[in-house]
């Protein structure tokens, strides 16, 4: 593979803006999405390892979904039930939270992810004392929590402002916010797909929030629906232009959209072909995030390898316990160890790194 495939791939003149540190502009990223995929791959390559050279970070984590309850009625979600007593729903007390952490007492674990289904009936105190309970049981345990959808539901259910929510919960413990609810930017799709959630100007907003008030999030892109490649564009432009804005965003993570169980079941999943693409422009697009992350859950073990390749330099980490996207069809394990995520990097000729959320380096074995 050289530069003779993407010369080949007409690809030339964006070869020539990237090694400039030129940015790409919609346009480009369209045409990305139509090109050899090898040629991007390239492309997307050279640009991981100018950041990264081989390394390939991951962590020990453990996510967990307190509740499916949820008002929203998204047509992608195969998780989410509209009120207790339905089929399937569960919403778990606060002691079951708690004993997922106290169960893995002897893991050194780095992070609690914390995402949920918009409750209607919990009181607020239920997120607060989340929080501070996961403190008491590890008071060094960084807590990722809420996504940005959560918390302008918090605050329109409990007459709160989005900057209130984050304060408290922050005063409770909560360390940073995962990337989730991102869906697709463009409105034309997001009113078809989710339209009964906060919208992309409120999510981008409650983002640029968390970083003014100090934390570091991510954000996510759901793919393989009804957007077309210019909503992908535009998508990871918007993330762009907030991260030139705050620098707050550490991740870009691209989800693959599963069809089984759910209201647009008819749609097939992305290929892995078109998983790698996506994964490959959205390093080359968000020049300015310092990740691009594979979500091996949702890309599958195999995929995710193969994109440490494709622009990807980070495979989450162990997960251990994961419904929303196993109860959308996924086949996936639940959980990694350590261990096996290393050997999978290694694996694909790639450098295992573990960090903790911030992505400082953890400094011990991988050999768990």
């Amino acid at each position: 593979m050289s530069l003779s495939r993407v010369a080949a791939a007409g690809l030339s003149d964006i070869e020539a803006k990237l090694a400039a540190g030129i940015r790409l502009d919609p346009g480009d990223g369209v045409r990305l999405f139509a090109a050899d995929l090898l040629a991007v791959a390239w492309l997307a390559n050279r640009e991981r390892e100018k950041r990264h050279a081989g390394r390939t970070f991951y962590n020990l984590n453990i996510r967990l979904e307190a509740t499916n309850v949820c008002v929203a009625s998204c047509l992608f979600c195969s998780f989410a039930r509209l009120k207790p007593g339905d089929p399937g729903a569960y919403t778990m007390s606060l002691e079951q939270v708690w004993d997922k952490l106290r169960q893995r007492r002897d893991q050194p674990l780095t992070e609690v992810h914390v995402v949920n289904g918009l409750h209607p009936d919990l009181p607020f105190a239920y997120y607060t004392d989340m929080l501070r309970g996961f403190k008491r049981i590890r008071p060094g345990i960084f807590l990722k929590c809420f996504t940005a959808v959560e918390i302008a539901f918090f605050a329109d259910l409990y007459g709160m402002s989005d900057e209130q929510v984050l304060r408290e919960l922050m005063a409770a413990g909560l360390d940073s916010l995962p990337g989730g609810g991102a869906e697709i930017f463009a409105e034309r799709v997001r009113r078809k797909i989710a339209r009964d959630k906060c919208g992309t100007e409120r999510y981008l907003a409650i983002h640029r929030l968390a970083h003014r008030l100090g934390m570091r999030t991510n954000v996510t892109m759901l793919y393989g629906h009804i957007e077309t490649p210019a909503d992908r564009i535009d998508h990871m432009l918007r993330a762009r232009a907030l991260q030139d804005e705050t620098g707050g965003f550490q991740a870009f993570i691209p989800l693959a959209f599963h069809p089984d169980n759910n209201q647009m079941r008819r749609l097939p999943a992305p290929s892995a072909a078109e998983t790698l693409r996506v994964h490959a422009v959205a390093r080359l697009m968000c020049d300015n995030i310092d990740h691009v992350k594979a979500f091996w859950i949702a890309t599958g073990v195999e995929v995710a390898q193969t994109s440490l390749w494709f622009g990807v330099d980070d495979l989450d980490g162990t997960v251990q316990e994961e419904r929303i996207y196993h109860m959308a069809g996924a086949r996936t394990p639940e959980a990694l160890s350590t261990r096996q995520i290393a050997r999978l990097i290694l694996a694909a000729g790639r450098e295992p790194v573990e960090r903790d959320t911030l992505y400082n380096v953890v400094p011990r074995p991988a050999a768990r």
